[in-house]
């Protein structure tokens, strides 16, 4: 394993059926209060898009003055309501915009933009599979 791997483990408590604290070992967060998973996730998103794109950004020499980044995805719970259906439990697809006020032409925004899609880790785990192991152990 690279020595630039950052290693992430974080615990949920179940608090309700619909809520869970979540420990980052620095801090804590409940899913469930003011957004649902769905959103947190989508958030996660939004938030990573930012981080990414303004260190982007920064590397391209660009100065962003605003940036507003609006997704759109559509789920059909069906599934997650335990109901027959062929569709997909989760997001069936992710729409991106950036509504950005910077000072670069579209083109340098466009090569912007393929860095920023290139570089963001969360974006990354949503278009290619990440392997996911599930276990249990008994209380």
């Amino acid at each position: 394993m690279s020595e630039n791997v950052s290693t992430y483990e974080m615990t949920g408590t179940r608090m309700s059926p619909r809520r869970m604290e979540i420990d980052t070992g620095e801090a804590a967060f409940v899913v469930g209060k003011d957004v649902n998973p769905v959103e947190y996730f989508l958030g996660a998103i939004l938030g990573c898009l930012n981080s990414t794109g303004t260190m982007v950004a920064r590397d391209m020499d660009i100065d962003i003055e605003e940036m507003t980044v609006r997704i759109d995805g559509d789920v059909d719970y069906s599934r997650y309501r335990g109901e027959e259906s062929d569709a997909r439990p989760g997001l069936q697809e992710l729409d991106v915009t950036f509504d950005i006020d910077a000072d670069a032409d579209r083109e340098r925004l466009e090569e912007w933009l393929a860095a920023v899609k290139d570089r963001c880790p969360v974006t990354d785990n949503v278009e290619h599979e990440t392997p996911l192991t599930l276990d249990i152990e008994p209380a």
